[in-house]
């Protein structure tokens, strides 16, 4: 009802304001200036006009008479001469301009409705008459609109009232009783309730549908307070019998965890072993295997299970007979060595197939062992024996090698002292012999002969002195930490590198400029002389090697090796521009058996027993830095001051 109200009342207003406008809009357009043209109009017949510009006086007593006319608000006449003759002061009128000429500006710039026309008088010259309106309505229009529409509003108040006591009857408070009593219905639940209907219209028959749906409700709620009592009974028996499951889910899920329990321990001890175990059937399907068979075949044990084992292991397939065997004959099968390919490198395993023993179990268990460093432990015991009984050989060998060198350069000693002019005993014999010692040694000058004697001298010299080295290298040490001069032991190690003629084809240190970097004033270091000449010298042949396998060198192979004392170490750095080697090789270059060499050229044992030598037996460090294509440094630091010897 208070929106019907509030619609009224808008209605009422939108109207007045509408009646309003149209009026001020129909005077402003057509009133007003129909007035105006009219009365200027009349003034400007020639019976008026020429008296209007006779006088000043006729011209006011013609202005006072346009007094009547209500909507005018200023009026003025100009002489022929354009000066302004009169004007008729009314309230609130306008100033008016005193020329003619200004009239046109000034008449844009007023509000309301303006009309000028022409006035003719006696003699025939123009002036002009100006007019002046008020658009706006009057006052009384005003007043009898707001009347007009208070006592409309007046007349709707009462209507609507009357309306709102009817609607209020019939429509709201039905309404209201039908709303309380659903809340009564749905806070008690009580569905016996009724309502009364008031009446036959569409009210009443919602009430009388709302009595027949809580008739239908309170039907269903006897089924339902039925079915629930009989629900009840139900679910009492099920709560025991679901007591009972839950008693023997309990019994069966401890008993299912010690079960899973177990077989995740079986599974980590299986796991846990180094070796690769896989379970198969009597069809030679798999069922079990472990982490280690994971990761020699690739693939997972999800994946592997109630697969043909030569799917899931194809490494084994050359082996189905002695698999098979096994199974049926129930007799254990071994393969010694077999040799597959992981992870870029030739590993060696051994087979070893075994009957499942049990009754009425058929199937197999294969055991696959990883016998690569037990094989390469028995071919570096074999080459260990064979280098001792080289070096043993060597040893004999540098002794006899000795003896006639020791006469070559005995020899020649001889043979210059006996043909040196100074000893007398050379001159006697020269005399006996009617030769002159000065005439020799001239015919033995210009055929070079002093020279001749001079290369075999510091040849045979060489000779000693890498033999002597060589026998130094090859003696078992003691290992002693003696303060030996590093200078000394550098360039030991570079005599005997330079004796090996085996680090390529036609290849040698010949071939390689080595750059010598070597602080002299650095004091002795406490070292095992055969044990650092041997790092040195590995060092030296893997750079050799490392300068020979370039691919179409641009640049002459070089080793530089430097020495120097930094803080509390000294350093001694061997690097190299050979091929360089990539980050995955150098993270794994001091670990056992790792080569990057061909089968048969390398053991890999060569920079982890230089590892070992520095890092344990001097206490120092080895470290290295290559990258690939560009060489590889190789540093060692050793303690100025070892822990390891006493002062």
């Amino acid at each position: 009802m208070t929106a019907l109200f509030v619609l009224l009342i808008t209605v009422i207003i939108i109207s007045n304001l509408a009646f309003i406008t149209a009026s001020y809009w129909i005077t402003q357009q057509s009133i007003a200036p129909q007035g105006l043209r009219t009365l200027g109009n009349l003034y400007a017949t020639p019976a008026l006009s020429s008296q209007l510009l006779n006088s000043q006086e006729t011209a006011n007593e013609a202005l006072g008479q346009m007094v009547d006319y209500m909507p005018l608000r200023g009026a003025a006449i100009y002489s022929a001469d354009g000066i302004l003759l009169t004007k008729f002061p009314y309230k609130n009128s306008p100033a008016f301009p005193a020329n003619v000429s200004d009239l046109d500006n000034w008449m844009m710039l007023q509000f309301g409705t303006s009309y000028s026309t022409d006035l003719e008088g006696e003699n025939g010259e123009l002036g002009r008459l100006v007019l002046l309106a008020n658009n706006n309505l009057p006052v009384a229009f005003y007043t009898g609109i707001i009347t007009a529409s208070l006592g409309i509003l007046f007349l709707s108040i009462l209507l609507w009232l009357l309306l709102s006591k009817q609607v209020k009857r019939h429509i709201t408070i039905p309404i209201q009783e039908l709303e309380t009593l659903a809340l009564r219905v749905t806070r008690e639940e009580n569905y016996a309730l009724r309502v009364i209907p008031h009446s036959r219209d569409e009210i009443g028959q919602l009430a009388t549908a709302f009595n027949t749906m809580l008739s239908r409700i309170e039907a269903r709620e006897q089924l339902l307070k039925s079915a629930r009592d009989e629900a009840e009974d139900l679910a009492t028996e099920m709560r025991e019998t679901n007591e009972q499951l839950v008693k023997e889910v309990d019994v069966r899920s401890k008993v299912e965890k010690k079960l899973t329990g177990f077989q995740h321990y079986l599974n980590n001890i299986i796991n846990s072993m180094p070796s690769a175990l896989i379970a198969v059937d009597g069809e030679l399907y798999v069922t079990q295997w472990n982490q280690e068979a994971t990761n020699l075949s690739g693939s997972m044990l999800e994946d592997a299970v109630d697969q043909p084992i030569f799917l899931a292991f194809p490494h084994l397939r050359p082996y189905a007979e002695q698999l098979k065997r096994c199974v049926e004959l129930n007799q254990i099968e071994k393969v010694e060595r077999v040799s597959w390919m992981q992870e870029g490198k030739i590993c060696h395993y051994a087979l070893t197939f075994y009957p499942l023993a049990g009754d009425n179990v058929y199937g197999g268990v294969i055991r696959i062992d990883d016998v690569t460093e037990r094989l390469n432990l028995q071919e570096l015991m074999v080459q260990s024996e064979k280098m001792l009984s080289v070096g043993g050989l060597a040893a004999g060998m540098a002794h006899e090698i000795n003896n006639p060198l020791g006469a070559i350069l005995h020899n020649v000693q001889n043979i210059r002292r006996r043909l040196s002019p100074t000893l007398e005993k050379n001159k006697e014999v020269a005399q006996d012999a009617d030769v002159s010692l000065e005439g020799i040694n001239y015919y033995l000058m210009l055929r070079e002969i002093p020279n001749l004697l001079d290369g075999i001298y510091q040849a045979g010299s060489r000779a000693s002195k890498i033999v002597t080295h060589m026998l130094s290298f090859s003696r078992r040490s003691k290992r002693q930490l003696v303060r030996t001069s590093l200078v000394e032991v550098i360039q030991q190690t570079l005599e005997i590198a330079e004796a090996d003629f085996h680090l390529g084809e036609s290849t040698d240190y010949k071939d390689i400029e080595i750059k010598l970097e070597l602080d002299e004033s650095l004091k002795p270091v406490a070292i095992v002389i055969n044990e650092l000449e041997q790092v040195l010298l590995n060092l030296l042949k893997n750079a050799a090697q490392a300068i020979f396998m370039r691919v179409n060198p641009t640049t002459q192979g070089l080793i530089q090796i430097r020495l120097y004392r930094q803080q509390q170490w000294a350093v001694i750095e061997i690097e190299d521009n050979g091929v360089g080697m990539n980050e995955i090789t150098a993270k794994r270059i001091f670990e056992p058996f790792f080569t990057t060499k061909e089968i048969g050229k390398g053991t890999g044992l060569g920079l982890f027993v230089s590892y070992f030598i520095i890092t344990n037996n001097h206490k120092g460090e080895l470290s290295l830095k290559s990258k690939l294509g560009q060489g590889t440094c190789f540093t060692i630091c050793l303690p100025l001051n070892n822990p390891l010897i006493k002062e």
